[in-house]
């Protein structure tokens, strides 16, 4: 497994999961697929017309992230069959309420803890993938869990939670199947030095 830590693992979600040991990882902070057809959005595309959001993250991925996380946090929960909890966290988008797209997300979470709210503007974060978390946002998550020092993301998309991983000092494991988000990925680490 060490050799997956704090680089770019250019492979699909379930044969990076399958080479890590049960509770191997901290916290597994994530933005899944939610099967809502998002990524074939034309005004959401930078690059090619994809279908990687044509359907959810598989219950057997979902299963696997359970196996090998100690806690989670799923962007999208609200998609997936998860048990309930008190633990959500909120992005308040600070959009118009005729806005035509969603005016905030939430993320579910492990620990049992008062909900959480997180107020940006989505304006201008898209530049690196049709769904891309705001930097701070990713940092703001992994404030609630201080003790966690390796955190899991099976779908980095554009490589955002391993900046944030960067950011605070904390060792990361991710995959991204996509070759071209690989390489976004590659050149947002660049910038900085993996530890």
């Amino acid at each position: 497994m060490k050799d997956l830590i704090n680089k770019v693992n250019c492979m699909d979600a379930m044969e990076l999961l399958k080479q890590i040991p049960d509770n191997g990882v901290d916290l597994c902070l994530t933005d899944p697929p939610y099967g809502i057809g998002i990524s074939s959005n034309p005004f959401r595309q930078k690059y090619k017309k994809q279908d990687w959001d044509n359907k959810p993250m598989s219950d057997d991925i979902l299963k696997e992230i359970l196996r090998v996380s100690k806690e989670q946090i799923f962007w999208g929960g609200n998609y997936f069959d998860l048990p309930p909890s008190q633990g959500f966290l909120i992005w308040d988008k600070h959009q118009p309420q005729n806005f035509s797209s969603a005016m905030c997300e939430m993320a579910w979470c492990s620990k049992q803890s008062p909900a959480k709210m997180y107020k940006k503007r989505v304006v201008g974060i898209t530049k690196y993938h049709p769904t891309t978390k705001p930097v701070d946002l990713m940092e703001w998550c992994l404030l609630f869990y201080p003790d966690a020092k390796l955190i899991l993301d099976p779908f980095m998309g554009s490589w955002t939670t391993a900046v944030a991983c960067q950011n605070l000092k904390r060792n990361f494991i991710g995959c991204e199947k996509d070759e071209q988000y690989c390489s976004v990925g590659r050149d947002r680490l660049r910038q900085k030095t993996l530890f």
